[in-house]
């Protein structure tokens, strides 16, 4: 059995974040342009001639339909890494499926349930004493013990590039004190943030990963990956990544859950548009696209959704703008609130999304949270489409239109064309993108929206090689804490993974998100911290919220039934983004039951 502790010199790293993935996606006309998603929009199945339409029915066609669960929504490249330390980039699956955490959360309860731990507590103010399940095993047959936690939590002190770093700051030591325990003392605990690694956190084995170089444990794809989950590795190709379940699985004993399905084959998305076509014939079982055209679909039987009536899907995110604070204009927090004053987001919630959708509180903080909008702050210092306060922002802050050409320079008279860049084939997103640069233009912003492939996009959020980027990874949590800790994130690494992407540096700020973890949810001390943090992010507009993404997800019930419903049997959250396994996805598939 090992130990592991704080090492004085350790460094800081990537935040331990729950990162959901998956924006949507909208078919659209011959002309680009997106036709309304709601009660007006067309639901007809696309025709066979829509581009990778039959080569998607050839794929379905290779796999026993009636084993096999086909998914689609979140992968939007090649799979091409099965490695769940960077808690980015991973394939489908891979964070849920194939490698498992500790705890799993539960959104309806807000409470955390036991997963590969048996059990955690709180023995005193500064201790976490947990207890591992008896009986755990590797798909590879070796025992999953202690030591593979100790191992996880351990690479932060290797390399500061893995979200286990940052628990080092507040983290004194980690010790087996049992076969099956281990004793978490804290120099400084963060109950919160503790939650947030207990269920954000896959166990990695210590047995094949312990092998690697440290600087490998973010680079290294993992292929031949070994978990302890569901379902193991089966194969990948450009356009699928499958999953077979995992007869040996530790879970079927111990959780009394069992995989109805043989395999599961997540679909790389070639477009919304092939999504639709193959759910409305019986190759796609489970989209977690956005569709158009809900209403028609659900009052058809032709799809099932959470809820049978507007907004039909849960809430999952706030889409954000994300400015890029490094490079000029965008590093001048002026500037940032002309933007955000400047976008129609009515015409995104209305157009784009047919009123499936609404537009974000100014804090952006979800809905879920309403019972912390500061209201006087939100009123005082925050935004809505107003192109005159825009243009008044601006002039005040030196930027004007000197050439006449309809677009304001810098103070120091250069031009400025930004690009803002969202995902090829999330075409509610795009539709949104070129709305933001209209309405942006309008008041006198260039703004250009272009669409890259998912994966250049990864790579360019990541490094900060962006203009203004849309992202969606201000998901669902335990604790308003996740939405800042996304948001003011600190240290600034070469790589940002998980959260400020735009490389916002606010030392005030960052100070604040700690405190917040530091202290428990409902007291006045916590409202206070919340308060002080919703100011800033809309004085200095780090990132601009825009509207709160649904959590799309369209069933076809000809295969596979007991789908998640409000009020059902089945009522976990339906789906396969990541960072929304640990949200029960497992649980949600043991409980669908084959149509025949």
């Amino acid at each position: 059995m090992g130990r592991w502790v704080r090492r004085a010199s350790a460094g800081l790293a990537v935040a331990t974040l729950v990162a959901a993935c998956g924006g949507g996606g909208q078919t659209t006309t011959d002309d680009g342009a997106a036709p309304a998603g709601g009660e007006d929009g067309d639901a007809a199945a696309p025709a066979e001639d829509v581009e990778g339409m039959q080569e998607a029915e050839a794929l379905v066609g290779e796999y026993p339909r009636e084993e096999t669960l086909f998914t689609s929504g979140t992968q939007w490249g090649p799979p091409s890494s099965w490695n769940p330390i960077p808690e980015s980039g991973e394939a489908t699956g891979v964070r849920g499926a194939l490698y498992e955490p500790l705890f799993i959360f539960d959104p309806h309860t807000v409470e955390l349930e036991p997963w590969l731990a048996e059990s955690g507590e709180w023995t005193s103010e500064d201790v976490y004493e947990l207890t591992l399940r008896d009986g755990l095993t590797w798909q590879d047959g070796e025992s999953l013990t202690v030591d593979d936690v100790l191992f996880t939590v351990g690479m932060g002190q290797e390399t500061e590039t893995v979200g286990t770093a940052n628990l080092w700051n507040w983290l004194e030591s980690a010790e087996a004190t049992g076969e099956q325990t281990i004793e978490f003392t804290f120099s400084d605990p963060r109950y919160q943030e503790w939650d947030n690694f207990l269920y954000g956190t896959m166990i990695v084995p210590e047995h094949i990963v312990g092998e690697w170089a440290p600087e490998e444990y973010v680079a290294n794809a993992n292929e031949d990956p070994i978990g302890s989950g569901a379902f193991r590795y089966s194969s990948h190709g450009a356009d699928r990544m499958v999953w077979e379940r995992n007869d040996d699985w530790w879970g079927i004993e111990a959780l009394g859950l069992e995989m109805p399905m043989r395999y599961i084959v997540d679909i790389v998305n070639p477009s919304n548009e092939v999504a639709l076509g193959l759910l409305l014939q019986n190759g796609l079982d489970l989209s977690n696209n956005f569709l158009p055209g809900i209403t028609q679909l659900v009052e058809r039987g032709q799809v099932e959704t959470y809820f049978d009536e507007p907004p039909y899907m849960l809430s999952a995110n706030t889409a954000m703008l994300v400015a890029n604070t490094t490079q000029e204009p965008t590093d001048d927090a002026e500037f940032r609130r002309a933007l955000a004053f400047s976008i129609d987001v009515d015409r995104i919630v209305n157009g784009a999304y047919g009123n499936i959708v609404q537009a974000a509180h100014p804090s952006g903080l979800l809905p879920v949270f309403s019972d912390y909008y500061d209201e006087q702050v939100a009123q005082e210092h925050g935004h809505s489409y107003d192109p005159e306060q825009a243009q008044q922002i601006l002039a005040d802050a030196g930027y004007e239109d000197s050439d006449g050409d309809g677009f304001v320079e810098t103070p120091g008279g250069d031009a400025i064309e930004l690009s803002l860049i969202v995902p090829a084939g999330w075409t509610d997103w795009m539709e949104a993108a070129r709305v933001i640069a209209e309405s942006a233009q309008a008041s006198g912003i260039n703004v250009v929206a272009e669409f890259p492939d998912a994966g250049a996009l990864d790579d360019a959020r990541t490094t900060g090689d962006f203009d203004l980027v849309i992202n969606n990874w201000t998901t669902l949590s335990n604790t308003p804490w996740s939405y800042y800790n996304y948001l003011f994130y600190q240290p600034i690494t070469e790589q940002m993974f998980s959260g400020n992407f735009g490389r916002y540096e606010n030392d005030e700020a960052w100070d604040l998100v700690q405190e917040l973890s530091r202290t428990e949810t409902g007291t006045p001390e916590f409202q206070e911290t919340l308060s002080q943090l919703q100011e800033l992010s809309l004085t200095e507009m780090p990132m601009i919220p825009l509207w709160y993404n649904g959590l799309w997800a369209q069933y076809n019930p000809v295969q596979w039934t007991n789908w998640p419903t409000d009020g059902g049997d089945n009522d976990i959250y339906p789906s396969t983004w990541g960072g929304f396994w640990e949200f029960g996805t497992v649980e949600m598939l043991a409980q669908l039951e084959p149509a025949n």
